[in-house]
């Protein structure tokens, strides 16, 4: 009896003491102070840049910026008057823990997530949040593929202390209605269940949602509802439905979006943000516009490793149109493969996932995007996007110090974004000098609570 009481007990405070997310503790004690000095500071928002400027931070947060701030006794100072810097740069719809191969899979995901086990996938997750913070990267939209909840694994162990990584915003696994994207046998559909955990099905009033409170229980920070992935797809009434049960949990959704007519019942539900946006018109794309929904359009540009001409053009006409109506921009990739062909033709070494993550640069130049505005959507409007912009972001007093530093100046050419010299995520150094170290990031526990969930 009194094991049985004592075993309640516990099971009792662990599940209250893990009902909701709990803020990272506070700092303890006196915390470390850097100066930066900046030989140029860019601010994304309005397009500027000023010269020789300090940065002063505290711990995770920066505390002072100017001309003029005084260095305090005993803070250590970094010196980057030879760079420009800037914040932290975004991508708006990433797939950490998915790797389509060549071989074997000949580049089909509905058999990469057959034969890639979710421990792998987690494991693949964090070494690409580790490359792509390498590359400047320092939130990401990481919205589904990703097993059965590696991505909140994987952002778990980032906020907790584990390991380095960006900020990541998951959103657990895919709704959609039955079939996901793909169009299963009935025997694997019915008694094997097999597209979970890649997609949920919800095809009701209950189950969407059931759908939504799972995908918030086990760790998302927005819910992914692919609108259109059938013909049937879903109604505005059905998503205005997904919209409102997860703002119960302070959650946004997102919504994969392949036809216009998707598109339009996206639009008229209110969805925060369209991923992909295919079917995009000048008229959808005013809608956008007037109701500030956030396009993550995925540009895939021509590469030697990936894409047609007539689907880079697509890309390319999407982007002009969404552009020229004001439509809230967001840099976004749907990184979701590797094969070969993925090496630098000038050294032949292996192209990082942070270096085909800049490589989507080139869609934006070939529409003729100004670098300003290149810039903004990959830091501002991503910020705001991901929803984190009160607490992360531009480098002001108050915010987390996500810093970074490039030789050259992305308002005037934005390839130099492809050079990133120096990271600080959270006020600790993470690449300095064009290498990563990392050392500082890896902890034998959750250093920052276990609570965090």
């Amino acid at each position: 009896m009194l094991r049985r009481s004592i075993v309640a007990v516990c099971a009792f405070a662990v599940l209250t003491g893990l009902a909701w997310a709990q803020p990272p503790r506070p700092p303890v004690g006196p915390q470390p102070v850097t100066a930066i000095r900046a030989g140029r500071l860019i601010d994304p928002e309005s397009g500027t840049a000023a010269s020789n400027q300090i940065i002063l931070v505290e711990g995770d947060t920066i505390k002072a910026v100017g001309p003029n701030v005084q260095i305090p006794p005993g803070a250590t100072v970094i010196d980057l008057s030879k760079l420009t810097v800037l914040p932290g740069l975004v991508d708006a719809h990433e797939h950490l823990a998915m790797t389509m191969k060549d071989v074997p899979e000949s580049n089909y995901y509905y058999l990469t997530y057959i034969m890639d086990s979710s421990p792998l996938r987690a494991i693949q997750a964090a070494s690409n949040g580790i490359q792509l913070l390498a590359s400047g990267f320092t939130v990401i939209r990481d919205l589904g593929n990703s097993g059965l909840y590696t991505d909140t694994a994987v952002r778990q162990a980032i906020e907790q202390g584990w390991i380095p990584g960006p900020t990541v915003i998951n959103s657990g696994i895919m709704i959609s209605g039955r079939g996901g994207q793909f169009w299963p046998t009935p025997e694997m559909d019915k008694y094997h269940n097999i597209l979970y955990p890649e997609y949920i099905d919800a095809d009701s009033h209950d189950e969407i949602v059931k759908a939504v409170r799972e995908n918030a229980l086990f760790g998302a920070r927005i819910i992914k509802v692919m609108v259109d992935a059938k013909p049937w797809g879903y109604s505005v009434e059905e998503l205005k439905l997904f919209i409102t049960e997860a703002a119960k949990a302070g959650l946004r959704v997102a919504g994969h979006v392949s036809s216009a007519e998707g598109l339009r019942r996206a639009i008229d539900a209110g969805i925060w943000s369209v991923e992909h946006g295919g079917g995009l018109t000048d008229e959808t794309a005013r809608l956008m516009a007037q109701k500030g929904i956030w396009l993550a359009g995925t540009e895939t540009p021509l590469t030697p490793y990936r894409g047609t001409q007539a689907g880079f053009e697509r890309s390319i006409n999407k982007l002009k149109l969404a552009y020229a109506n004001k439509v809230p921009l967001t840099f976004s990739t749907d990184l979701a493969y590797w094969n070969e062909k993925m090496r630098d033709e000038k050294t032949g070494e292996w192209l990082t996932r942070g270096d085909l993550t800049i490589n989507f640069l080139l869609t934006w130049k070939a529409a003729g995007i100004p670098a300003s505005d290149i810039l903004r959507a990959m830091t501002i409007n991503g910020y705001k996007c991901a929803e984190v912009d009160k607490v992360r972001g531009p480098i002001k007093p108050g915010l987390k110090a996500d810093i970074i530093a490039v030789p050259g100046n992305p308002l005037e050419d934005i390839d130099a974004l492809r050079n990133v010299q120096f990271v600080m995520k959270e006020g600790t150094v993470f690449k300095r000098d064009g290498a990563m170290t990392p050392g500082k990031f890896f902890h034998p526990g959750p250093v920052n609570g276990w609570r965090i969930r």
